[in-house]
């Protein structure tokens, strides 16, 4: 940047003449109109629907008609007069489209000056690239009386988190055929709100179990009618863990749905022995994200409940993965065994843990993936980073699903990913005769309803594999 673009100044209205004038370019982006619509609100589908906007008469996408608006706004703003500018009015006529890819020239001309009000009336006009006009229009403004220059305001840069793979396929219900499923203690409005909407997408037939009086209240809370749902009584949020973990053993469900009771209350439940819902593997919580800057769905286990997992723990914790991922679709799914590094380290426990389930995979032992590691977290999801270690492998830079070392090392990669890389997404505890989805007491609705879809989807891959969710979860 120069050193007069650096600095923004204005010009007062004493220096300002009649005839003068200021202009810009500037060419229209589909970032352009998707930032403008998030601003505005205005998702008119001729500015971003391209299968509508091909039936318009315009046959492609246009912009908003303000964004000409906005670019005039510009340059009365930061050049002409520029700082200290105060808006007094505006006329817009719009002579023709905008389309994707026009760049666009707007230049503002000095009409005439109102000496005793201090006012100035600027003729505005957009010309594309063919210098065809596609807006003219009128300003009134009032000028700066006094001298302003101000070093230019750096702007931060901004990325869009649209909507990705794994909230596409979710959303991919089509005909679902709603399961049977226990909603354990749904005392919050976020839990009531969430199995209504799944109910209204044909995900559920919700059994709820908890307090009545608590439930109802929570129901009133959230504007959610219960009254035609199955309702079992407890007393607390004990016993409804206790009961609904009981119906899930004796087949009276087909999933478990976590409410507003603490985590380790119903997990306690959910892995004891003497439950019913144990089975031969280990049990573990695999979660699923869209993250912004990946271009593919991310699952990442065990940040629930094995605390310092052993090989073959380890070796469960894979396949429980691995079978989401089927589920989703992704046929063989790119396995990164997390550590600290790629090279194996004896006094690492982890990177002997990682070169070992590398080998079982090599022998049959952890089927339907492929598996690699140790790996470290940036060459498992960068690229770049593995070319430049000089790392050879097929999941590296490519990872589907990432196996944190340890319970502590999966925790807190998934809250990074959460609360710094605008990750969203839910996840499952697999492993056991059936899932259940297990929603944090802070995620919000759209977090536990992809939780449920994430479930649905899971069910109906294994009903489709031929496989019931009991014989998946024994491997």
């Amino acid at each position: 940047m120069s050193s007069s673009e650096a600095l923004i100044e204005n010009r007062t209205f004493n220096e300002i003449e009649i005839g003068e004038s200021a202009s810009l370019e500037k060419r229209l982006t589909m970032d352009d109109i998707k930032l403008f619509a998030v601003m505005s609100g205005d998702v008119n589908p001729a500015h971003v629907d391209e299968a509508f906007a091909r039936s318009s008469r315009f046959h492609e996408l246009i912009a908003h008609g303000m964004w000409g608006g906005a670019l005039i706004s510009t340059v009365l703003g930061t050049k002409l007069p520029g700082p200290g500018t105060i808006y007094l009015g505006q006329t817009l006529r719009f002579r023709a489209p905008v389309m994707l890819g026009d760049r666009i020239r707007v230049r503002v001309t000095v009409r005439e000056k109102d000496e005793q009000k201090g006012q100035v009336v600027f003729a505005c006009e957009c010309r594309n690239q063919e210098d065809a006009l596609v807006l003219d229009g009128e300003a009134r403004v009032l000028a700066p009386t006094e001298k302003v220059s101000r070093p230019r305001a750096v702007m931060p840069s901004i990325r869009l988190a649209e909507q990705g793979k794994l909230a596409e396929t979710l959303a991919e219900t089509g005909d679902a055929t709603p399961v049977t499923a226990a909603v354990v203690h749904p005392v919050d409005i976020e839990s009531m709100q969430a199995l209504d909407a799944a109910v209204r997408q044909g995900l559920i037939r919700p059994v709820l179990v908890g307090p009545g009086g608590r439930m109802q209240a929570a129901a009133d809370d959230a504007g959610v009618d219960i009254s035609g749902y199955e309702q079992i009584a407890t007393r607390h949020s004990h016993g409804a863990a206790q009961t609904a973990v009981g119906m899930a053993a004796a087949g009276d469900v087909a999933t478990l749905i976590k409410g507003g009771l603490a985590t380790e209350e119903l997990l306690g439940k959910l892995i004891d022995p003497a439950g019913g819902l144990r089975t031969e593997r280990t049990p573990s919580q695999v979660m699923a994200y869209d993250v912004p800057t990946y271009p593919r769905p991310l699952l990442i286990a065990d940040p629930l409940v094995n605390i310092h997992p052993g090989l073959f723990e380890k070796r469960d914790i894979v396949r429980n993965a691995t079978g989401l991922a089927h589920a989703l679709g992704i046929h063989e799914p790119r396995v990164a065994m997390l550590s600290s590094s790629e090279a194996i380290d004896p006094k690492l426990s982890s990177t002997l843990d990682a070169a070992a389930i590398c080998k079982m995979a090599d022998r049959g032992q952890v089927q339907h993936a492929i598996i690699d590691g140790p790996m470290a977290f940036d060459a498992a999801i960068s690229a770049a980073t593995a070319r430049a270690r000089g790392l050879e492998s097929p999941v590296a830079g490519r990872a589907d699903v990432l196996i944190a070392p340890d319970l502590e090392a999966a925790s807190m990669l998934v809250k990074q990913l959460s609360h710094l890389a605008d990750a969203r997404g839910a996840g499952l505890l697999l492993g056991l005769r059936l899932p259940v989805v297990m929603s944090a007491r802070d995620d919000d609705v759209a977090s536990r309803v992809a939780g449920i879809a994430l479930m649905h989807r899971y069910l109906d891959h294994r009903a489709r594999s031929g496989q019931s969710a009991m014989a998946a979860a024994m491997g």
